[in-house]
């Protein structure tokens, strides 16, 4: 279904966001909730698109440390089974006897070159004990300067650190409605500076009898703040400049709509721009609800509480009648 009703002739439509307008090729949302884009590219070799770097960066903490546990485990395997094959009378210094024991042994020896500690007790002693050692030596030297790397670059990447409300509101506003999210900096003592909020509304409609998109920067009642080290509410006014103004609840759904946030700012940690990026679909949309407040006085009444569990709590209350 395709929203039919006649757009406010006051909104802009915005022909830069980078996406195509044709409804029938795009699947789902433009812009998931974390703020990564909901594309998946095809057509080249799995080799060529992928960016191992990005990934690794781009993983969980947990899973990037069990893929550097896994890989070192793996190639300590490696090297195992080659000293195994070239025979273990290539390596001296055993305390067991047993086939098993022996391997035990080579691993361990195998651990102690490919991280340069070198215990002693197991050493090479013929060329082909040699050649392997030295390889893994050197391998086990360039597995460490890439972790190191990557450590250094997922903790110095620069984060915006920012939480969004779960869902954006319909509210009253003024003697209206506004459209509004809130969002805050949730790392301690982390804020931005010169805070810029760009928001575009997206939605299907009929035109030439064929769906299309149509994109619109919405008007924000504050698109930017000096600082942002408190909570912030996003307010759209729907008022005559707005592509909401004739909208309804059933609209939202009809018409495929769908909200994405980019925010932007300076962040005196990282002493770089930041920027996040979200989404709400017209199913994150609630119509008839208004934010509850997330911040308080201190019990000494010296210092300001923002009460972060309550980013999402929201209250249900009566729209007034359009006219």
């Amino acid at each position: 279904m395709a929203f039919i009703k006649k757009i406010n002739p006051s909104s802009k439509v915005n022909p830069d966001t980078g996406f195509g307008t044709q409804a029938s090729q795009v699947g789902g949302r433009f812009l998931n909730k974390d703020g990564s884009f909901n594309i998946r590219k095809e057509g080249w070799s799995r080799f060529k698109i992928m960016s191992m770097y990005s990934h690794l960066l781009d993983l969980s903490w947990l899973r990037f440390l069990l893929v550097v546990i896994l890989f070192y485990l793996l190639a300590n395997l490696f090297f195992t089974v080659l000293y195994i094959l070239v025979g273990t009378d290539q390596l001296q210094g055993f305390f067991y006897k047993s086939f098993w024991g022996e391997v035990k042994e080579v691993f361990f020896f195998s651990t102690q070159t490919f991280t340069t500690v070198g215990y002693g007790r197991v050493n090479p002693l013929h060329d082909w004990a040699n050649i392997i050692a030295s390889m893994e030596a050197m391998f086990g030297w360039l597995f460490f300067a890439i972790v190191t790397g990557l450590l250094y670059g997922r903790f110095t990447r620069p984060r915006a650190y920012l939480a969004f409300s779960e869902h954006a509101l319909i509210s009253p506003y003024k003697n209206g409605m506004g459209l509004m999210f809130r969002m805050v900096p949730y790392k301690i003592k982390h804020h931005l500076a010169e805070v810029r909020t760009v928001v575009t509304i997206a939605f299907t409609v009929m035109e030439d009898d064929k769906q299309e998109f149509k994109f619109y920067q919405l008007n924000l009642e504050r698109s930017r703040v000096d600082t942002l080290n408190m909570n912030w509410t996003i307010v759209h006014p729907i008022d005559e400049q707005s592509p909401l103004l004739h909208f309804t609840e059933e609209d939202l759904e009809v018409s495929d709509v769908e909200l994405y946030v980019q925010v932007t700012g300076f962040s005196p940690i990282f002493s770089a721009t930041v920027m996040q990026n979200t989404s709400y679909t017209y199913k994150e949309i609630i119509w008839g609800a208004k934010f509850k407040p997330m911040y308080r006085e201190s019990a000494t009444g010296t210092t300001t509480i923002v009460e972060l569990n309550k980013l999402n709590m929201h209250e249900r209350v009566e729209l007034a009648q359009k006219k």
